[in-house]
Parts: structure tokens; sequence; C-alpha cells
């Protein structure tokens, strides 16, 4: 294969990057949407998308695999190969949270809702745009850029631990809102390791740039 053509192929498994973590970064959208609203129609849509989110990722990665079996790249290049075969796990993985809150979206059903949901959407608008932002880092190969939104991970924390705060109070005030409560705090969980997979991502941006990986910082579940 002439270079022109590999690196060609090199551009178009990001391109195809991208458009995979376009459908999950609507797939949290939709999933949180169909919470607020109780639209149980939308939150199935979800759960049958995320097939077509996995399919996605597998094509992407045996074509990654493709080429490392055929043209055998060395030093940037492979990194950039690996970085996309890991990054493909973060977003599966992404896609899996927002199918989550689309379970929890069904099993809520329409029952009366515990309070307005403030919190777990802003959380869910902070996540979505740190992914975004992310990727755009990642084939601008903007290393300073993936460390700046890797910080901002402390801002969806920050929610988190509010949006448990409250709801534990509800619990506790109420044992009857327990199941209800709960329900929201896996929601809010979701979201929460969301931002942590885009952190991943961005220490893999880093990783392409550089050569290091601060594994230190890295989630593993």
């Amino acid at each position: 294969m002439p270079r022109e053509s590999f690196y060609q192929h090199l551009q178009e498994l990001q391109d195809d990057l991208l458009v995979l973590s376009s459908m999950v970064d609507k797939a949290i959208g939709r999933s949180v949407t169909a919470l607020k609203e109780r639209d149980l129609e939308l939150a199935k849509q979800v759960v049958l998308d995320d097939a077509m989110t996995d399919a996605k990722c597998l094509e992407i990665e045996e074509r990654c695999v493709q080429l490392i079996v055929t043209q055998a790249p060395v030093a940037g290049d492979l990194r950039l190969i690996i970085s996309i075969i890991h990054l493909l796990d973060e977003l599966e993985r992404i896609g899996d949270h927002a199918e989550g809150i689309a379970k929890i979206a069904i099993m809520i059903g329409d029952e009366p809702p515990l309070k307005p949901l403030i919190d777990i959407p802003r959380m869910a608008e902070k996540a979505r745009d740190m992914l975004r932002r992310s990727l755009d880092a990642f084939v601008n190969r903007d290393a300073e850029t993936a460390m700046q939104i890797s910080a901002e991970d402390d801002v969806v924390d920050a929610l988190y631990d509010q949006v448990y705060r409250e709801l534990l109070m509800f619990m506790l005030e109420d044992p009857k809102t327990i199941t209800r409560a709960t329900r929201l705090i896996w929601v809010a969980h979701n979201l929460e390791r969301c931002a942590d997979r885009v952190t991943n991502i961005c220490e893999r941006t880093v990783y392409t740039v550089t050569g290091r990986l601060d594994q230190s910082k890295t989630s593993s579940y």
C-alpha cells in the first residue's frame, strides 16, 4: 500500500471515530431527555440503537487491526492506531452508560417525579461538551487542550456529589422515596462515569502526541 493510501486510511479512521463520537453524544442527550420527559419510546430507541454503536466500534477496530497487520506501522503512526483502538473502547462504554440511563428511564416509567431534574441535565450537558471537545483535541493532536478538558471532570464530580447529597436527604426524610431516589443516583453515576471516560480519552490524546501516558488518572472501570 503506497504511503499516500496508508495516510488516507488513517484519516478515514479518524473521520469514522468522529461519527461514532457523535452517535454516543446523541445517545447521552436522548437518554436524559427520555428520563426528563418520561418518553418511554425514546428510551427504548436509545437501548435499541446501542447495537449500532457496538457494530460501528467493531468495524473501526477491525480496520485498525488490518492496517497494523498489513502495514506494520511504527513510532507515531502505530501509536495513533493503538490510541484509536483505545478510544473505541471508551466510546463504546460511554454508549453503554447512555443505554443504562435509558433503561432506568424505562424502569421509572410514568411514575411521579421525585423532584425537578436540574443538576442531572447539567451533568449531561457538561459531559457531552467535554466529549465533543476531547475528540476535537484528539484529531488535532492538541495535548494542551486535552489536559484542560480532563481537569473539567471536577465540575461533573461536584454536580454528582450535589445530586447524591440531595437525594440522600430525600431518602432520610421519607423512606418511601428510596427506590425513586436510588434510580436517580444511578443516572447521575452513569453521567459521572461518562465524564471519567472522557478523561481517559484526553489522557490518550496526550499519549498520542507525547508518547507518555499518566496512568494515575486513567479510569479502569
